[in-house]
């Protein structure tokens, strides 16, 4: 019998870091419309999927994001509003 070895590929994921989708998150918060203060939670996820990131990694990132003070949830779970430091984070440079 010879020695086979065999590789697996793995394939990268850009949002596998929390800090990392919290990014993208903040880059797409730039070009979403703001309703009363508030952002659809839904086409956050669809524009984070879109960009090659998973339901798991927009969670990670939404999470991150809330930890660094830059978003809330709102009550309801459907909407996301930017906080004073968001604010200042999600301003076009």
């Amino acid at each position: 019998m010879t020695d086979v070895k065999i590789q697996k590929f793995k394939q990268e994921r850009p949002y596998a870091k929390p800090e990392a989708a919290a990014r993208k998150l903040i880059e797409i918060a730039r070009t979403l419309p703001v309703d009363k203060g508030r952002m659809c939670v839904g086409k956050w996820n669809d524009l984070v999927r879109a960009a090659g990131g998973s339901v798991d990694e927009y969670a990670a990132g939404r999470d991150q994001a809330i930890a660094d003070g830059v978003i809330v949830m709102h009550e309801c779970g459907g909407f996301v509003m930017s906080t004073p430091t968001g604010a200042a984070v999600s301003e076009p440079q």
